[in-house]
């Protein structure tokens, strides 16, 4: 579904990510890990274009890497950022309105159906978004992802800043968006959420993938979390 193919990604002059080859395959879990300012968050901005390129970004056969952002986002990917960046001014159900004026014909998430995987928001629909929790925050950024309808999902460090409680909650949201089947692309800190939800793994270091395998075969490399992911 999707593949990287020797990308590179700048700030100016700083070169961030030295030629990375990640993939992402259909109804598939992939989490990201490693230690802050590796390039994690760089990578999934380099896929949706919003960051200077090289080297090829192919999802359903096409190459995404000349296409600007709004374009990306039509092809089937759809992004959470960290700082989640909804409309605080605006209700729940504004923020929803803007990704899904009305119905698409054969769409799989609507708001119907987005409400029933996120009830909180059913109650909060005529609330200010910036006056809901970090929690119901990150839910409304999900939500509003989903409604674009995508073949697969980039979700930047959802747990970031929450407390405990509702960080199992984010973490049960992953599992139920994994049961409904999308390609999920899940940059995470915290390693045993990753290791619980993903069918594979990469590990970055330094800008490019240390390590890939399964939960389990990384289970297997104590070296790999001593060396690129204990601080």
């Amino acid at each position: 579904m999707l593949e990287t193919r020797n990308l590179n990604a700048f700030y100016g002059k700083s070169h961030v990510l030295h030629g990375v080859g990640l993939r992402v395959n259909s109804h598939e879990v992939v989490a990201l890990v490693g230690r802050n300012g590796v390039g994690r968050s760089t990578l999934i901005k380099a896929i949706m274009r919003e960051v200077q390129t090289t080297g090829q970004i192919i999802f359903d056969g096409e190459d995404l890497a000349q296409m600007p952002t709004h374009q990306v986002a039509r092809s089937g990917i759809a992004y959470v950022p960290e700082h989640r960046e909804i409309f605080a001014g605006l209700t729940v159900a504004e923020n929803l309105a803007l990704v899904r004026a009305k119905p698409r014909t054969g769409a799989l998430w609507d708001i119907a159906r987005v409400l029933r995987r996120f009830p909180n928001l059913a109650e909060r629909m005529n609330t200010d978004a910036g006056v809901l929790s970090g929690g119901e925050q990150q839910m409304l950024a999900t939500a509003r992802a989903l409604l674009s309808d995508p073949k697969l999902i980039l979700i930047d460090e959802p747990t970031e800043g929450l407390a405990p409680r509702i960080v199992q909650d984010i973490a049960r949201i992953l599992h139920e968006l994994k049961q409904d089947g999308l390609a999920i692309l899940l940059v995470e800190q915290k390693l045993d959420i990753a290791l619980d939800v993903a069918d594979r793994i990469y590990v970055m270091g330094h800008g490019d993938i240390v390590f890939e395998g399964t939960p389990a075969e990384f289970e297997g490399h104590p070296d790999i979390r001593r060396d690129w992911l204990e601080v």
